[in-house]
């Protein structure tokens, strides 16, 4: 009752309040990094090093596509070279759902594995994530959603990134979707960071172009919601400064160029710093509308981002002007003399441009007008309850974006 009394600016004040108070915490947690290998071939490197490591049995966690062109070749020739075993469990589709992932879990432990390399894109992540929590802490998957809710640690994680988009190498989430409720579930947990990871652009080198262009805008996306966001910090804005600038020069290139490495490569290491941004400063709104797109219409998260990233940005500018011009300046769309106002709005328009070259639609066909409220209601619960956002929402106001 006390809360439907609160006018809109002091709820808003209590928010702020709130975030503020997060924020402050997620600066001092302990978040390790994962040693990477970086380069062509770099996916066999990880596997001698995996084999030196003296585990019983690894679990490789991919999907059949991946098994079938043969990309687990040089990672399992080389953890076959050093001597260790391994299973593969290739099951792995999009979106991650529970009882999928319950199927790896009883897999892992039938082979008495102890240790898992998540090989492959955001999916094949999340699910290695989930099922080397759930392995330590038998309870059901739904309850593992949140924050730290495994007492015991998980089990060693290693990853093979097949794409440039999720950073999952080195975050500390995993989202599960859930069929029954159709709704995308997150785990957050720092110790699900993986040991160690190959960024090898060899394997990246196959990808649709569709799928190069909207992982690349998830990784844009990552970077972007990290820096405009009120819990960055000099660390995570340079990382997603860094990854901003990459991913304008880059993805182009590897959009229409599958084979040229060395695009591929930096596109792996952007996806990787704002990884290492969002990991601490978090995301917003473009997350938390796609996460309701995938539970509900199965949208791919990347292209669910890639589709809201522009409206969200139009709708937060009056909030972050200065953000926006610092990054026109960083994707080379602007100079640093020009005044604020027009390199937010040269941003704005750059990131419309990067989507209609890589030909990300500007519309979700599978929506559907009745369900714009629900959408919006759980889209501003996960980002009122979550997110640092820089510009608040009411629930109105984010239907009217999602109707756009």
């Amino acid at each position: 009752m006390m809360t439907k009394l609160l006018s809109p600016a002091m709820r808003q004040a209590g928010m702020d309040a709130v975030m503020r108070g997060a924020g402050k915490f997620t600066r001092f947690l302990p978040i390790s990094q994962p040693t990477l290998m970086v380069g062509p071939g770099s996916s066999g490197r990880l596997g001698e090093a995996i084999a030196g490591m003296g585990h019983r049995k690894i679990l490789i966690v991919t999907d059949a596509i991946i098994a079938k062109l043969g990309l687990l070749g040089p990672l399992t020739k080389a953890l076959k070279a050093g001597g260790a075993d391994y299973v593969v469990f290739d099951r792995i589709t999009p979106d991650a759902p529970i009882p999928l992932i319950e199927e790896g879990l009883a897999f892992f432990k039938d082979h008495d594995c102890d240790a898992i390399v998540a090989f492959g894109g955001g999916s094949a992540m999340d699910a290695a994530k989930l099922i080397a929590i759930a392995a330590r802490n038998p309870k059901p998957l739904r309850d593992l959603a949140g924050y730290f809710k495994g007492l015991r640690n998980p089990v060693t994680i290693y990853a093979v990134p097949t794409t440039a988009g999720t950073g999952s190498e080195v975050t500390v989430a995993a989202v599960m979707s859930d069929p029954e409720r159709k709704q995308k579930l997150v785990a957050m947990d720092t110790r699900v960071v993986p040991r160690m990871a190959a960024l090898d652009p060899a394997l990246m080198a196959g990808l649709p172009p569709a799928i190069t262009a909207a992982t690349g805008i998830d990784a844009l996306t990552h970077a972007v919601e990290a820096y405009i966001g009120r819990w960055a910090t000099p660390y995570t804005d340079g990382m997603a400064l860094a990854a901003v600038g990459l991913i304008f020069e880059n993805l182009p290139r590897a959009y229409h160029d599958g084979r040229d490495l060395v695009a591929r490569e930096k596109m792996a290491l952007a996806s990787t710093y704002a990884g290492l941004a969002f990991t601490r400063a978090n995301v917003g709104y473009v997350h938390a509308i796609a996460h309701q797109f995938g539970g509900l219409y199965h949208t791919p998260h990347g292209l669910a981002n890639a589709i809201m990233l522009p409206y969200v940005l139009r709708y937060s500018r009056p909030a972050i002007t200065s953000k926006l011009a610092e990054l026109a300046v960083r994707a080379r769309v602007g100079r640093a003399d020009e005044p604020e106002d027009e390199l937010a709005e040269k941003f704005l328009e750059a990131v419309e441009q990067l989507n209609r070259d890589l030909g990300i639609p500007t519309f979700l066909q599978a929506l559907k007008e009745a369900d714009i409220p629900e959408l919006a209601k759980a889209a501003c619960h996960e980002a009122h309850t979550g997110y640092p956002v820089p510009r608040y929402m009411s629930q109105e106001v984010c239907e009217g974006i999602i109707r756009q």
